[in-house]
């Protein structure tokens, strides 16, 4: 048994196409079917459903498929730690990330390169589903997500930081001189908001029913990047996490205002899979998120945009 018939199953699993999996191993499809019919031959059982296309792995097919991704992972774990050995991390960190913890990334990415100048990152932003999926698969080294996600099993967890949330109103708004606001006064504002779909925008709408509100935002959308983008025109509010400010800042004309009552969500934090041995990039990550402080770097740059009130 090759790595290469393993490879190419985990890409003939990962794109459920011959042809494609084929073009993204860089080898025909003559050869990737060979190649797997090999495996198959040499293990004596059947590995792939066939019909007049690819049809899903049998039962015997999903088995062979997770040892292929724990003996690939292994291989790479390996070929880390020996190059750290002759000198220095090389490889690529896989980086999960929820769209909502991108903006305070670099936080972590930038001090990790600049330790390990050999060593490169590969960002993906991922819903939490997809974080579970990728971990389980060895297809990612670490992730930032949040910590309370109950499907995420047999990870190692390290919080960063907890999500603050915040009101970024037009300093000429209804808004734009108060010290406080309540999530029902928010809520009365012309808002953008992000999507219902994603968990950050659920947890608000829990916050402002918790004020007996209910928000009814005239933009959503499914990225920061997108919600930020209609911000600067000074007739959009929004409720944003405070980590959001280390990428964003504070738009020309607005300014920020602390909520009153719940303001706090869920942790986020760097998670990995409880493997032995780890992931060496992914130890190197852990330890360079011990020394970076998120936490603290976050709360003083909302407390300098809060001009010392918070």
């Amino acid at each position: 048994m090759l790595l290469r018939q393993l490879e190419y199953l985990v890409a003939l699993a990962r794109e459920r196409h011959f042809a494609r999996a084929a073009a993204a191993c860089f080898v025909s499809q003559p050869s990737l079917s060979a190649a797997i019919r090999r495996l198959e031959h040499e293990l004596d059982v059947p590995i792939v459903r066939r019909g007049r296309r690819y049809e899903g792995l049998t039962p015997e097919g999903e088995v062979v498929l997770a040892w292929a991704h724990r003996i690939l992972a292994e291989r790479d774990a390996l070929h880390q730690e020996l190059s750290a050995l002759r000198g220095g991390l090389t490889g690529t960190l896989r980086l999960g990330i929820v769209p909502t913890a991108l903006p305070a990334a670099s936080l972590l990415t930038t001090p990790f390169c600049e330790r390990h100048p050999g060593a490169r990152v590969g960002l993906e932003s991922l819903s939490s589903a997809e974080i579970t999926q990728g971990l389980a698969e060895f297809e990612l080294d670490a992730a930032m997500t949040y910590l309370d996600d109950e499907e995420l099993r047999h990870v190692r967890r390290f919080p960063l930081y907890e999500e603050r949330y915040v009101l970024l109103t037009p300093v000429a708004g209804p808004l734009g001189a108060a010290t406080t606001a309540r999530w029902a006064h928010a809520a009365a504002l012309s808002l953008c908001l992000l999507s219902p779909r994603m968990r950050n925008r659920r947890i608000i709408d829990e916050c402002f029913a918790a004020d007996g509100a209910k928000a009814t935002p005239a933009i959503e959308s499914d990225s920061v990047a997108g919600l930020y983008a209609h911000l600067p025109s000074g007739r959009w509010s929004s409720v944003i996490s405070h980590a959001w400010l280390h990428m964003f800042g504070v738009p020309e004309g607005m300014r920020v205002v602390p909520l009153e009552g719940p303001a706090h969500g869920p942790r986020v934090g760097l998670v990995m899979a409880r493997d032995d041995p780890p992931s060496v990039l992914a130890e190197a990550l852990l330890t360079v998120a011990r020394e970076a402080r998120v936490r603290d770097a976050l709360d003083a740059l909302l407390h300098t945009y809060l001009g010392g009130r918070g």
